[in-house]
């Protein structure tokens, strides 16, 4: 993380949510990561999509950048 988004700092969350399992990473870096452009996020993506989830990117120019992963709850 800190080679690309050059971070500091960065915390990983992981909740249920209903019949969800959510995990949150969250870092303090430069911003600007972009699933659509073809970089590892991508295939995360992908991956996600194989098993009915979701990735969600927020990474705004000058961060913070926030990736949130939603995948079903199967208990």
């Amino acid at each position: 993380m800190s080679k690309h988004a050059r971070a500091t700092r960065a915390s990983v969350d992981v909740w249920r949510a209903a019949d969800r399992l959510m995990l949150q990473v969250t870092d303090d870096g430069r911003g600007g990561a972009d699933a659509a452009a073809g970089s590892g996020l991508a295939g995360l993506t992908e991956r996600l999509d194989a098993v009915d989830g979701v990735l969600v990117v927020d990474s705004p120019q000058g961060g913070p950048t926030r990736i949130t992963a939603e995948l079903p709850w199967r208990g």
